[in-house]
């Protein structure tokens, strides 16, 4: 059924498709599918993704950019010699697939312990901390006056969020306390250069072959704000998956992320990434506690749920040993 919804919908603006081949859904809950799948034309099957909200589900949670704003986001990130996905086609109310686009297949891996353990990838592991230090720089470098409506975050607004949602799970909890007045006590304020931010700019987002990143992907929750959040955000002890002498993901060193950024342009200021580290630290924290939440009071009372709320008390350590002065 999806193989020949497909079908109708590629053969519209394609030229010379006679149809498509191999669907399959990868990942995605009730309100949003990956599907792949290719495109077969006389010159050559391509490979393809369709990103998308069935019918009835279009509406993005109050962080998510939302999947037009994605589709125009990867686009000017193409542009701009960012390694992304070209967007090939954006849905249409006549293609009846809902809300999303259609992007050209990248291959490679995305899987973080792959990534970091097999052979195939050594030597792109040496390079990949410096490598996206300035691909950042080229994400932070696009026009803001060429993007879609975002959120404006600023660090004030993300405390606020964090201790909201903290509070509603009434699950007191004394590490996060800590990391909330640490954050107060030390919110740098607006920053004086506001550009696009990736917003989840980590390991499972980042597709990587043996020659280095190939594709960055969802950009769900980028907005506008301190380009320092996504350095930070990075170089949280969650990505690492136990490679935690190696902060960038596990594979490299804050230093050669920060050469990787200032060798293409731009400036980096080191204790507003340690203070966008301790905030993604926290928030994810934050976010594994709302997955337990979840998990708790049902109605699906799905195991991946309870795996990822445990987590929050590795983040709790995490955040103690952020917060301890140096030499402890």
């Amino acid at each position: 059924m999806m193989q020949e919804a497909l079908r109708r919908c590629v053969v519209s603006w394609f030229s010379g498709a006679t149809g498509v081949t191999n669907a399959a859904r990868l990942s995605g809950g009730a309100s949003q599918e990956t599907w792949s799948f290719d495109i077969v034309h006389p010159g050559g099957n391509i490979g393809a993704i369709l990103r998308r909200a069935p019918p009835g589900y279009g509406a993005a949670p109050s962080r998510a950019a939302g999947l037009d704003a994605e589709a125009i986001l990867m686009q000017r990130a193409y542009d701009a010699g960012v390694p992304s996905p070209c967007v090939l086609h954006v849905l249409r109310p006549q293609d009846e697939l809902g809300t999303g686009f259609i992007m050209a297949r990248v291959e490679g891996e995305t899987i973080p312990r792959k990534i970091l353990r097999d052979a195939q990838f050594a030597e792109a592991r040496p390079k990949l901390a410096r490598q996206i230090g300035s691909i950042l720089a080229a994400i932070h470098g696009i026009d803001v006056e060429q993007l879609p409506d975002l959120r404006r975050m600023t660090a004030t607004k993300e405390i606020d969020e964090l201790e909201r949602d903290y509070r509603g799970f009434d699950w007191p909890r004394p590490v996060f306390e800590l990391a909330l007045r640490w954050l107060r006590e030390r919110d740098p304020g607006p920053s004086q250069q506001v550009t696009l931010v990736h917003g989840d700019f980590r390991h499972g987002n980042l597709i990587v072959g043996p020659d280095g990143v190939r594709a960055v992907l969802d950009w769900e929750l980028a907005h506008t704000g301190d380009p320092m959040e996504d350095l930070g955000w990075v170089c949280v002890n969650s990505w690492r998956f136990g490679e935690i002498d190696k902060p960038v993901g596990g594979f490299g060193t804050r230093e050669q992320l920060f050469a990787g950024y200032e060798e293409a342009g731009r400036r980096v200021d080191p204790d507003r990434v340690k203070f966008w580290e301790v905030m993604g630290t926290l928030r994810w924290g934050v976010m594994c506690c709302g997955m337990m939440q979840r998990f708790r009071i049902g109605p699906e009372h799905s195991i991946e749920r309870a795996m990822i709320g445990r987590r929050s008390s590795e983040t709790e350590i995490d955040l103690l040993r952020l917060l301890a002065p140096r030499g402890k």
